[in-house]
C-alpha cells in the first residue's frame, strides 16, 4: 500500500484524555481513534492488526477441533431470565424497543450457545462439541479505562464446549490451555495461567491468562521458580512468601492485564433450559459445559504495551500491519521497483512514497512500529543498495536490491 493514499495521518501529540500507553501510541500512529469512553474505531491499519489477531486464534481454535459459528448480539429477555442473568449481571447492556420489549446486548453467549447446541446434540454420541466465534461484546462498564484493556465494546473469541462428564471436560481444558499459550508466543507474549474466582459464571476456581504490564488491572502474585500464580483477590498467600506450589520459590507481586480465561460452568446451563442428552445407559443427563475467552481486541492493546520504546510501536510479525516500511527520499526509480518486487512476492509493504521531509518519514515508521524499514536514498544506492534495519535493533544494513526478497522472505 501507498502511505499517499492512506487516509488516516499520524499525529505528534496524543489526546489529552488518553492516559494509558497503548491508547496514546495507537492513536497518534493512526490504528484508532476514540468515539467516545470505552469504544474506539479501528482504522486501517489496526484493523489490519486486529485480523491477524483474529486468525493467529483462529487457526490454533480449529486445530483443537473447534467449529467457527456466528451469534447474534441482540438476545432475547426471557433467555437471560432463564438462566438468572437479567436480574444479577449488573454489567449487561439492556434496551427497551418501541414496541416495549425489552432486549440485552450479549456480554456472554451461554444464553444463546446451550439451546443452539443443546437442541442438537441430543445423544452422548453427539459429544464433545466445541464451537466458537470471533464476534463483539458490550459491557456495561461504570468507568471505561485504560485505552482497548477495558471497553464497553470490545472484540472477543469466545468458546464453548459441551461435555458428557466432568473427567472429559478436565481433559479438555488441558488441550485448551496449551493452545491458548500457543496463541500468545505466537503474539510475542508470555502469559501466566492464573488461579482467579469465577466470579458471575461460576462459583468454581477459573483460570486467567496474565500478561504483566503497568496498564493491567489485575494484581497476582506469581513464583519466580515455577509456573504457580493466582490472582492476589482469592490468594491466601503475601507478596514474599514461599510459593505453596514448588516451596522454593518467592512469590512476587506484579501488576498484569487479563488477555485471556476458561471456566468450567458445570451443569447449570443444561439445567436452566432444562436441555439435556440421552446418556449411554438410557437416561437423561445434563452437559458439562466450559467457557473459553479471549480478547482480541484487548490483545491489540496489550501488545502495544509490551511492545514499545520512547520513539513508537514495536510490532512482532504476526501483528503488525505491514512487514516493511518501504521509504523513498527523494523520487527514485528504486524505490519503485522494491516495491513491486516485494508485491509480486507476496511481502506485505507500505510504501512511503510521500512528499515530504525525510525526518518525518523516519519519524513516522519509527511511531507506526513496523517490524523492518527499508530506505532508498541517494546515498544508500551509492553503497550499493538499500538501507535495511529491524524495527527492534539499532543497527542497519546495506542490502544489495537483487537480495531485498530473499532477505525478508
Amino acid at each position: 500500500m501507498k502511505q499517499s493514499q492512506l487516509f488516516t495521518k499520524t499525529e505528534r501529540f496524543a489526546p489529552k484524555d488518553e492516559e494509558t500507553i497503548n491508547a496514546r501510541l495507537l492513536t497518534r500512529a493512526g490504528f484508532v481513534e476514540k468515539l467516545m469512553a470505552g469504544v474506539y474505531n479501528y482504522l486501517p491499519l489496526g484493523l489490519i492488526s486486529l485480523q491477524k489477531i483474529e486468525q493467529v486464534v483462529r487457526e490454533e481454535m480449529n486445530k483443537i477441533g473447534g467449529q467457527e459459528i456466528l451469534m447474534a448480539m441482540l438476545h432475547p429477555k426471557e433467555n437471560w431470565q432463564t438462566t438468572g442473568g437479567w436480574d444479577k449481571i449488573d454489567v449487561l447492556f439492556k434496551i427497551k424497543s418501541r414496541t416495549e420489549k425489552d432486549y440485552a446486548l450479549g456480554q456472554s453467549e451461554e444464553e444463546v450457545v446451550t439451546p443452539l447446541i443443546m437442541r442438537r446434540a441430543r445423544s452422548q454420541k453427539d459429544l464433545p462439541l466445541y464451537v466458537y466465534q470471533i464476534h463483539w461484546k458490550f459491557r456495561d462498564e461504570l468507568r471505561a479505562k485504560s485505552g482497548l484493556l477495558r471497553g464497553r465494546e470490545f472484540l472477543m473469541k469466545d468458546m464453548y464446549s459441551f461435555h458428557a462428564d466432568q473427567a472429559d471436560f478436565d481433559k479438555f481444558y488441558e488441550i485448551a490451555k496449551e493452545a491458548y499459550l500457543k496463541i500468545f508466543a505466537r503474539l510475542g507474549l508470555t502469559a501466566k495461567v492464573t488461579e482467579a474466582s469465577g466470579g458471575s459464571f461460576s462459583k468454581k476456581i477459573s483460570y486467567e491468562f496474565m500478561v504483566l504490564t503497568d496498564a493491567g488491572e489485575d494484581d497476582i502474585l506469581y513464583c519466580d521458580k515455577c509456573v504457580f500464580c493466582v490472582n492476589q483477590e482469592i490468594a491466601k498467600q503475601k507478596a514474599g512468601e514461599t510459593c505453596p506450589k514448588c516451596k522454593t520459590g518467592k512469590l512476587n507481586r506484579a501488576k498484569a492485564s487479563e488477555v485471556g480465561n476458561v471456566f468450567d460452568l458445570g451443569q447449570k446451563y443444561g439445567q436452566d433450559f432444562d436441555l439435556g442428552f440421552t446418556a449411554k445407559d438410557g437416561t437423561k443427563k445434563y452437559p458439562v459445559m466450559g467457557c473459553y475467552g479471549i480478547g482480541i481486541s484487548r490483545l491489540l492493546g496489550v501488545i502495544a504495551e509490551k511492545m514499545h520504546d520512547d520513539k513508537g510501536l514495536i510490532w512482532p510479525e504476526e501483528v503488525a500491519p505491514f512487514k516493511v516500511h518501504l521509504l523513498s527520499l527523494g523520487q527514485n526509480e528504486a524505490a519503485e521497483k522494491i516495491y513491486k518486487d516485494l508485491l509480486e512476492n507476496n511481502i506485505e509493504v507500505l510504501y512511503d512514497d510521500r512528499d515530504i521531509s525525510a525526518g518525518a518519514k523516519f519519524a513516522d515508521a519509527d511511531l507506526i512500529g513496523l517490524p523492518f524499514r527499508l530506505v532508498a536514498s541517494e546515498k544508500s544506492l551509492k553503497a550499493g543498495g538499500l538501507e535495511l534495519k529491524k524495527r527492534s535493533e539499532d543497527k542497519s544494513e546495506i542490502v544489495k536490491e537483487k537480495e531485498i526478497v530473499k532477505r525478508l522472505k
